[in-house]
């Protein structure tokens, strides 16, 4: 699809002006895309709010950045474990107190290819669990901030969306018949994108014209994704794959995240990554999104499941 918006090239952060002013909070920092994005929007001059469960390992990541960039960066974590509403609803709550402005919410952290099926503490399947639903709560709970803020929300879902069934299984959402460690992963990765469209639909309908919601995806990025959760078979495969030309840096698989953040009047209704072979690498621009993935019965029947697997009831 169309890089020419941006020249051959495509998008670069290149673009990104200074950010001073600007707040940007980001789930799953600690390693990968988030990590480099995160760095990427501090070196602009951003203020960046860090959302990962793990507190060493945030510790760990604020001194990197601090080591590369220098102390006066403003960069901060609040505890948050996807795999529980319970602590989603304190990060927020957290956010909500300490976090005046939010000029992005970027929704980057992930789990994928579980190789059996497990469940969050919420007794959910942990991929829709944490992908999906998670999200969704954190969305609809810092919604009130970013609307008040102007301020845009940034799906980071995966091509693995056109993966699996064309649909959401509404009557087998844990997937105890017929689990599959790349379906149930590619049916989560669905849902969210889903939640991304028809959240832009309940905007409109709602005449709210000052908040932004995108939809993108990393491609193949060189990232701890699979490593920390997929089989040993999977994970192997995935080495293998880092060390040829179809797999690109997780520098620039944060590129069409910082772009659905940041840059000026992107149409919305675009889904943005690399558009390379397969989407896996290459300038970053808008890709083909295929037609189930906007299938608006599907999307409006996912939001009122959402809201009753979360416990509230977000009216926009």
């Amino acid at each position: 699809m169309s890089t020419t918006k941006f020249g051959k090239k495509g998008w670069t952060p290149e673009r990104i002006k200074d950010l001073n002013g600007k707040t940007f909070v980001i789930t799953g920092t600690t390693s990968g895309t988030g990590f480099e994005a995160a760095k990427i929007l501090l070196s602009k001059g951003a203020k960046v709010v860090m959302l990962n469960r793990n507190l060493q390992k945030a510790e760990a990541t604020i001194a990197t950045l601090k080591k590369e960039l220098g102390n006066t960066i403003n960069v901060t974590n609040i505890r948050m474990d996807l795999a529980s509403q319970a602590s989603v609803k304190e990060a927020a709550s957290e956010v909500l107190k300490t976090v005046p402005q939010i000029d992005a919410l970027m929704l980057n952290a992930a789990i994928a290819q579980v190789p059996k099926q497990t469940f969050t503490v919420d007794g959910v399947e942990s991929q829709m669990g944490v992908n999906h639903y998670s999200n969704f709560l954190l969305q609809a709970l810092l919604f009130p901030r970013i609307e008040a803020s102007n301020g845009r929300i940034v799906t980071v879902g995966s091509m693995g969306y056109n993966l699996g069934i064309k649909t959401i299984q509404f009557d087998d959402l844990n997937w105890d018949k017929n689990y599959n460690p790349n379906g149930v992963y590619s049916q989560s990765k669905l849902a969210q994108i889903m939640t991304a469209y028809e959240l832009q639909d309940k905007l409109k309908q709602a005449g709210i014209t000052n908040v932004k919601t995108y939809a993108c995806h990393p491609g193949a990025s060189s990232t701890s994704l699979i490593k920390t959760s997929g089989s040993l078979l999977t994970r192997f495969i995935w080495q293998i794959m880092k060390l040829t030309p179809m797999v690109q840096s997780a520098e620039k698989g944060a590129y069409p995240e910082l772009m659905c953040a940041t840059e000026p009047d992107l149409d919305q209704a675009g889904f943005y990554g690399p558009t390379g072979k397969n989407y896996w690498t290459g300038p970053v621009g808008e890709c083909k999104l295929e037609p189930h993935a906007k299938d608006k019965a599907v999307m409006q029947k996912l939001w009122r499941v959402s809201e009753d697997a979360v416990g509230i009831k977000w009216n926009v």
